[in-house]
């Protein structure tokens, strides 16, 4: 599980460079600004997760279970919940993506939860 979790935090932390820089280069003059600030903000709570994301791998290495695997999870698909669906509404205008953005804020959420009780467990 930890070496999936670091693999998928590569991944998104790749691709959160990438993106990062297609805005500033392909992008900056062709979004107006709140939808390039959007599409930004989704560019850092990607690179925010994919770093904790790492974090978690390392601490599944010493102490494996149920929590640290949720959190990863959580991360994870509340990355492609909260930052695919800004990318989406940013270059594509569809207002009906919005919804969606709360859902991944939410998987955050829980996941820094999940890694809270991890810690009170695990860490005594």
């Amino acid at each position: 599980m930890s070496q999936l979790m670091l693999s998928l935090a590569a991944v998104l932390g790749l691709v959160a460079v990438a993106l990062g820089a297609f805005a500033a280069h392909g992008l900056k003059h062709t979004l107006a600004d709140n939808l390039l600030s959007a599409f930004n903000t989704g560019v850092e709570y990607q690179m925010y997760h994919a770093l904790a994301l790492i974090g978690v791998a390392l601490f599944i290495k010493a102490h494996p279970g149920p929590w640290l695997t949720a959190c990863g999870a959580l991360f994870f698909v509340g990355t492609l919940l909260f930052s695919g669906s800004l990318y989406a509404l940013a270059l594509t205008g569809a207002r009906w993506l919005g919804p969606i953005t709360p859902l991944g804020g939410l998987c955050f959420m829980l996941g820094w939860a999940c890694l809270f009780i991890a810690a009170i467990k695990y860490l005594k």
